[in-house]
């Protein structure tokens, strides 16, 4: 074969990979453990989802998460999407790797459960399975999101309840500084600068799309279509950090 032939190939090729990268998103790391992009759940609903699955990383260590977004950006399988999503957020503690990430994206009307290695023998794919389509999918036929999200993560609760004992707090709290003197200032000074910057990162990329509890998030297409959140964050929020778990596992998904 003519090596010209060859090189316009192999440039071909090269340049269909570069162009279906770059049409694919990656969302950063959500604010909470209950993340509602899509704006499906009431506020209220919201802060209660997220603030049950905090208090159950700190009764159990597991970190299961769950982020609602209008439509995936990718083209790619969304397994193998949002494996690699949740491989970059780093569910799960990192010792354990006991994380699950629970991604619903509602114009596409498909949803998958991630599952680390260390949640597998509780949540195995075909428990995954089960509770995508046999526990979440019901209310998803009837548009009731709140009902299926809800259902859902009693399901992933149930199952993976007491696979750990926990130590009484989140990744977030273990690492937080102590109260005292003039924390309370300084963490209040780190808060706004890194709100300032992901605003200026914002208005660079195009805008802002908000979480369900109203933690500010970086937009490229995430959120489109909606101007606000449903579920604007309040007193008490319990701010989800990772673990840096991660690494393998399964799950399982469903569309409806």
């Amino acid at each position: 074969m003519d090596k010209r032939l060859v090189f316009a190939l192999g440039a071909l090729v090269l340049f269909g990979a570069t162009s279906l990268r770059a049409a694919e998103v990656m969302p950063p790391k959500p604010a909470g453990y209950f993340n509602d992009y899509a704006n499906v759940v009431p506020k209220e609903k919201a802060l209660a989802l997220n603030q049950r699955l905090a208090q159950f990383e700190r009764e159990t260590s597991n970190q299961i998460v769950v982020a609602v977004y209008p439509k995936m950006e990718s083209d790619s399988d969304i397994f193998d999407y949002t494996y690699r999503v949740k491989e970059q957020w780093g569910v799960g503690q990192k010792e354990r790797n006991n994380g699950a990430v629970l991604f619903v994206f509602v114009q596409d009307r498909k949803m998958f459960l991630q599952v680390n290695y260390g949640l597998e023998g509780v949540l195995p794919d075909v428990t995954a399975k089960d509770i995508t389509e046999n526990v979440i999918k019901p209310y998803f036929k009837k548009s009731d999101y709140p009902g299926g999200l809800e259902a859902g993560i009693n399901a992933i609760i149930q199952a993976t309840r007491g696979e750990y004992k926990g130590s009484g707090q989140t990744v977030r709290e273990k690492t937080a500084p102590s109260r005292g003197g003039g924390s309370g200032v300084l963490t209040l000074i780190i808060f706004l600068i890194i709100v300032l910057v992901m605003m200026r990162i914002g208005r660079r990329r195009g805008g802002f799309g908000y979480t369900g509890l109203g933690g500010p998030f970086i937009s490229s297409g995430w959120g489109s279509g909606s101007s606000s959140s449903s579920s604007s964050g309040g007193g008490g929020f319990s701010g989800f950090s990772g673990g840096g778990g991660g690494g393998g596992g399964g799950g399982a998904g469903s569309s409806w």
